[in-house]
């Protein structure tokens, strides 16, 4: 969701004319800027029109929803790798010497691929954005299964932790890589909103999927069928990827066709993007340290990643507090216990149709706006998150702490696990909306700002929790977990109360409104 730096900041603007003197053109077959009348004989190459059939938003609805599938496809599959193996801790420990005695060091593989994930995140998006969709996608993928082999031929700890943050990083890229697709092929924000939750939710259920197919795959094997597994469906799923995922970029394909035309004729055919880019290192230094100044300059970017990012955390504090949980109070199986986690999928299903509805309140609210008539308000993107965090989070919390007693039937906890699972989806959703509303043009470094907040918390947080429910105890560990949430839901109130000052005062937001 990463929007392109020189398109969306002032600042980028700036180095394209202090570079466009020294550099000239960035094209490698563009015309210098040294060149006497360089763009006497250029011939600017564009679409062929408003109906141009190569552009993507004319393609036939069936077409953007056969590439979206396919691209939602791989958000959920790749999702996978990251919580699948949590499951075979014991196994792992085992084979390799681990102890999780007094830490649970069987989870620094899943910390090194979230921490990957961060990192990745920031720099391989604005690539793929100047390199194009498709060939960035196929080449991430290919990566990705490499990484995949010495996985399951580790013969070492360590080369599973280090495999990981790459593997990790990959993941990152091409699960991330559905929501360029579908800016690029769906005009609107009306027309947006189906695919772009739609990705979230699989982002999310990926995730808390892994433990159940991990849990399914331990019983009867191995636990490096789990990612032998993951080889023989990666590799089978590759050729629909490879004719199915279509290059979606306008300028990359206009790029294509100006190349085509010089190869055919001569011509010094080329787009105004080439003629106009900027240098590829300050438009990759500017996309990583925009995100990391509004992170911490805007509150409201700053709160909400707290918020967003405590609730994807849980995902992971799960893969290891229910195994602890129900492995102890019930005295069910290591891979029994990962199948629990299907409570929060199910739960995150509920929440994406409540996403669904929360559509309706936010287009509704346009009838509401004084100050802009007929523009729906961006806080009214919280309705359904607010209900989420107080009942689903900071509710389900509760319900999973105060259920936890050998007494209770296993399904107790469970339906708690259900209610964290809807408010994690309702505030994860909520929070990619609002700020990719509010910030508009500055959307993509707020949303990436989110991201790798949502990350780093993925990667530590579970580490304090089997000290964290060891010391306290079931019911104390999670009522701690239930009242960070109780707080942090407090975030979106105050903005539903006092929005209007805070856009005001922001000067990303006051510049994005006047774009």
């Amino acid at each position: 969701m990463s929007a392109s730096p020189r398109d969306e900041d002032p600042e980028a603007q700036n180095v394209i004319a202090s570079k466009k003197s020294e550099a000239g053109v960035l094209s490698d077959e563009a015309p210098s800027a040294g060149t006497q009348n360089p763009k006497k004989d250029v011939e600017i190459v564009d679409w062929d029109g408003p109906n141009d059939p190569e552009n993507p938003f004319n393609w036939s609805a069936t077409k953007k929803w056969l590439i979206t599938g396919m691209a939602l496809l791989g958000t959920l599959t790749v999702c996978i790798n990251g919580t699948a193996m949590t499951v075979a801790a014991e196994q792992i420990n085992e084979e390799f010497g681990v102890s999780d005695a007094t830490f649970p060091n069987s989870y620094w593989p899943v910390t090194s691929w979230s921490v990957g994930g961060a990192l990745f995140l920031m720099v391989g998006l604005p690539l793929m954005e100047d390199f194009g969709v498709r060939r960035g996608f196929l080449a991430t993928y290919i990566a990705f299964v490499l990484f995949i082999i010495p996985q399951a031929l580790a013969k070492n700890f360590a080369t599973l932790i280090v495999t990981r943050f790459f593997s990790g990083g990959c993941v990152s890229i091409l699960a991330n890589t559905v929501c360029s697709m579908v800016c690029d092929m769906f005009d609107g924000e009306e027309r947006r909103t189906v695919p772009v939750g739609l990705y979230i939710w699989l982002y999310l259920v990926g995730q808390s999927i892994g433990p159940v197919i991990g849990g399914a795959i331990i019983r009867h094997l191995h636990w490096r069928w789990i990612f032998y597994i993951q080889l023989i469906c990666y590799g089978a799923s590759f050729p629909f990827f490879f004719v199915l995922i279509r290059e979606t970029r306008g300028p990359v394909i206009l790029r294509s066709r100006a190349k085509a035309i010089r190869k055919k004729s001569g011509k010094q055919a080329y787009t105004r993007e080439e003629l106009n880019a900027p240098p590829l290192l300050p438009t990759l230094f500017l996309s990583v340290k925009r995100p990391f100044h509004m992170l911490f300059t805007e509150w409201v970017i700053f709160s909400f990643t707290l918020w967003s990012a405590f609730s994807f955390g849980t995902i992971l504090v799960f893969t290891q507090s229910v195994e602890q949980v129900f492995v102890s109070l019930y005295g069910w199986r290591s891979y029994s216990a990962g199948y629990v986690q299907g409570a929060v999928v199910i739960g995150e299903c509920l929440g994406w149709l409540a996403t669904l509805y929360q559509k309706r309140l936010y287009i509704g609210s346009a009838s509401r706006n004084t100050k802009q008539p007929g523009t729906p308000i961006p806080e009214a993107r919280l309705y359904m998150s607010i209900v989420g965090s107080f009942t689903g989070m900071a509710g389900g919390m509760f319900v999973y702490a105060w259920t936890s007693y050998p007494s209770m039937p296993w399904i107790a906890p469970a339906i708690g696990l259900t209610m964290v699972g809807f408010g994690i989806c309702t505030v994860v959703t909520a929070v990619a909306d609002y700020v990719t509303d509010a910030y508009a043009r500055y959307g993509g470094s707020a949303v990436a700002a989110v991201a790798f907040g949502e990350n780093m918390f993925a990667a530590f947080l579970p580490l304090s929790a089997h000290s964290m429910y060891s010391a306290l105890g079931f019911q104390w560990a999670s009522t701690l977990l239930a009242c960070l949430a109780l707080m942090l839901s407090f975030a979106p109130v105050m903005l539903m109360i006092w929005g209007e000052t805070f856009r005001q005062r922001s000067p990303f937001m006051k510049l994005a409104a006047y774009s």
